[in-house]
C-alpha cells in the first residue's frame, strides 16, 4: 500500500536494492535489501517524454542473479545492477501518466522496469515497452508465455531448433518458466518429449498436467549419459538448454546426426566460481550437431506472429501454464534467489498489486 505524504501527489515509493555486488559464489536474499525510504511524485514534470508506470507484476529471471555481479568485460548482453539502486527485470505495469505518444494514462503495457512500486521510465526507455492489447488473458501472463518467457522459448525452438513432426526433444529445467512452454509446444508440433526435473512433485506435473512422454530426476541419476541412453535410445534430435554444465556434456554423447542444440540457459554456472568445462564436444564434429547460443531480443520482432501462434492455444487450453505468485514486494528477494535452487514451480512471478 502506497503512504501519502500529501502536496503535490507525492507518496513513498518502496523498493528492491542491490546492497552491493556480489562476490565468491551464489547470491543470497541478504545480498537484496527492501527500503521505504524514497519518494516519487505521481506526475511527470511539465514537458516529460517518458512514462510513469504502477508496477503490477514482475519477472524472476535467472539471468537477474548474473546481474548482481560487476561484470567487467559482459560477453552477452546483460548489464550489471547498481549497488544502492533498484535492481531491474522485465514486469507489468500501468500507465499513470505519459508523455509518450504511444502510451496513455491507464494503459497496461510489458518490458522493463525497476524493482519498485512506481517507475518512472525516460522516453527511451519507454520507446521499448509492449502496449498490451489482449486482457483477456491473466495479465500477468505478460511476464512470462506472453512476454519474454514465451519468446525465449519460441524463438529457441522454432528459430534456432527447426523441429520436425516426430523428432525427439530433451527439455532440461522442463518444470520452469521457458521449460514447460518449449515442451508442450514440441508435443503440438507432434514430438517426442522428454523433461527433467529436482524433485517427484514436479515430475509428475510435467507428466500429468503438460503432458510431457517422459521425466527424469537428474537428481536421482548418477549416471546420466546412462540415462538419457535409456529415454532416448535412437538418440536425441533436439536438446532445448536451460542449465549447462554435466547436463550439457551428456547430452552431446546421445545426440543423434544433424541435431540441434539451443543454448537457453546456464543455471548451474550462476552457482560456480569458476565455470565448468564441456568435455564431449568431439562429438558434435561426427554427429554434424549445430549447437547455437541465442539472445531473446533479437527476436522481438517477431512478438506479433508469436501472440498469433500462442493466444488461440491458450484460449483453448492446448496449453497449461503454471506460475509460482508471490505477493509484496517484500517477498521479490527471497522469490528471485529461490529460482535459483529451484524452489518454484513453473513461472516465478512477484505481484505488487492486482491494479
Amino acid at each position: 500500500m502506497m503512504q501519502s505524504l500529501g502536496g503535490d501527489g507525492e507518496v513513498i515509493n518502496k523498493q528492491v536494492i542491490l546492497k552491493d555486488y556480489v562476490t565468491g559464489g551464489t547470491a543470497k536474499e541478504s545480498d537484496l535489501e527492501v527500503i521505504s525510504t524514497r519518494t516519487i511524485n505521481l506526475k511527470l514534470p511539465k514537458g516529460s517524454d517518458g512514462v510513469l508506470l504502477k508496477n503490477l507484476y514482475l519477472s524472476c529471471d535467472p539471468y537477474m542473479h548474473a546481474c548482481m555481479n560487476k561484470i567487467e568485460n559482459p560477453s552477452i548482453d546483460i548489464v550489471s545492477f547498481s549497488p544502492g539502486l533498484p535492481i531491474r527485470g522485465f514486469g507489468v505495469g500501468k500507465v499513470v501518466d505519459s508523455g509518450h505518444p504511444k502510451f496513455g494514462k491507464g494503459d497496461f503495457v510489458w518490458g522493463s522496469t525497476g524493482w519498485e512500486e512506481y517507475s518512472v521510465l525516460s522516453r527511451l526507455e519507454s520507446d521499448n515497452l509492449f502496449k498490451i492489447d489482449h486482457t483477456d488473458v491473466p495479465l500477468s501472463y505478460y511476464t512470462g508465455i506472453l512476454g519474454v518467457t514465451g519468446m525465449t522459448a519460441y524463438a529457441g525452438f522454432f528459430e534456432i531448433c527447426c523441429p520436425k513432426k516426430g523428432e525427439y526433444v530433451f527439455v532440461s529445467a522442463a518444470s520452469g518458466a521457458v521449460g514447460q512452454v518449449v515442451g508442450q509446444v514440441a508435443k503440438f508440433m507432434g514430438c517426442h518429449v522428454v523433461g527433467c526435473a529436482g524433485s517427484q512433485e514436479k515430475i509428475d506435473l510435467l507428466k500429468n498436467k503438460l503432458g510431457f512422454h517422459e521425466v527424469f530426476n537428474y537428481k536421482e541419476e548418477p549416471d546420466l549419459e546412462a540415462t538419457l541412453r535409456r529415454c532416448f535410445p535412437e538418440g536425441i534430435d533436439i536438446y532445448f538448454d536451460n542449465v549447462g554444465g554435466k547436463m550439457l556434456d551428456a547430452v552431446l554423447v546421445n545426440m543423434r546426426r544433424n541435431g540441434r542444440i539451443a543454448l537457453c540457459g546456464m543455471v548451474t554456472e550462476f552457482q560456480k566460481d569458476k565455470p565448468q568445462g564441456v568435455y564431449n564436444l568431439i562429438h558434435a564434429i561426427g554427429n554434424r550437431v549445430r549447437l547455437e547460443g541465442f539472445i531473446m531480443s533479437d527476436y522481438l520482432h517477431l512478438y506479433p506472429k508469436y501472440l498469433d501462434f500462442v493466444l488461440p492455444l491458450i484460449r483453448e487450453g492446448k496449453i497449461v501454464y503454471l506460475e509460482d505468485l508471490a505477493y509484496g514486494l517484500e517477498s521479490g528477494p527471497s522469490a528471485l534467489i529461490g529460482i535459483l535452487t529451484g524452489r518454484n514451480k513453473g513461472k516465478q512471478v512477484v505481484v505488487i498489486a492486482k491494479e
